[in-house]
């Protein structure tokens, strides 16, 4: 995939994207299966923030991109209790805090490591036995219980739509969840604020920007096709 890409072609598609985003809206490069040397474009273009879906292969990234000084790294995949440890020493956020069992360890294990990383809780507005998070019931009811975690930043939420959405529904889903933080955010918890939505990937960002998104997750528009 390198062959057909260079700093001057990923520089111009990071261009062309932040031309069309508020300067509240901050542009995190999956590299999901994007060579490191990708990586280092997008990093010359002044991308400092990354997301990585699989533990490993963000390891790996970073062993080879060490000299690169600022960088964030954003895990945007589904995380396993016993892989904590790891991502904590891998990430500074954790986009896909999922249950609330996962939030307790994550809680317990970031106290013993002396860390505070910044999460969000993946949500599903409508049903999607493809994707892992909270159904909107069981997030208003695990709210008490995630206000105990005060080790770990919960600082918005994240949210992927179900695939075959029409545009008018994916908006309706974005729509949904800037609502939903809303709402959350008028509870007024101790530990719990709603300062982010991580919302929009290659296809669809322009609607979540449009619907309030804070973050933005494009990969494939920048990277090209996987593999």
């Amino acid at each position: 995939m390198t062959g057909s890409l260079s700093t001057n072609v990923i520089a111009e598609r990071i261009r062309r994207i932040q031309q069309t985003l508020p300067d509240s809206v901050r542009l995190i490069a999956v590299t999901k299966q994007v060579p490191v040397e990708a990586i280092r474009f997008a990093y010359e273009a002044g991308l400092r923030d990354f997301g990585e879906s699989r533990i490993q292969e963000a390891a790996e990234k970073q062993a080879k991109l060490h000299d690169l000084p600022n960088i964030t790294w954003h895990l945007i995949g589904h995380l396993q209790s016993n892989k904590v440890n790891k991502a904590l020493d891998h990430f500074q956020w954790i986009h896909s805090l999922d249950s609330l069992k996962l939030a307790q360890r994550i809680d317990t294990l970031a106290a013993t490591l002396g860390t505070k990383p910044n999460v969000l809780l993946q949500v599903k507005v409508l049903p999607d036995p493809t994707k892992y998070g909270w159904t909107v019931d069981d997030l208003l009811s695990d709210l008490p219980a995630l206000d105990q975690c005060c080790n770990i930043n919960i600082v918005g939420l994240m949210a992927i739509p179900p695939y075959g959405l029409s545009s008018t529904e994916t908006l309706a889903v974005f729509n949904r969840t800037r609502e939903l933080a809303e709402k959350i955010r008028q509870q007024d918890w101790l530990h719990i604020t709603m300062q982010h939505l991580s919302m929009g990937m290659s296809e669809d960002y322009p609607l979540a920007v449009q619907a309030g998104a804070t973050m933005i997750r494009p990969g494939r528009i920048l990277f090209g096709e996987r593999g």
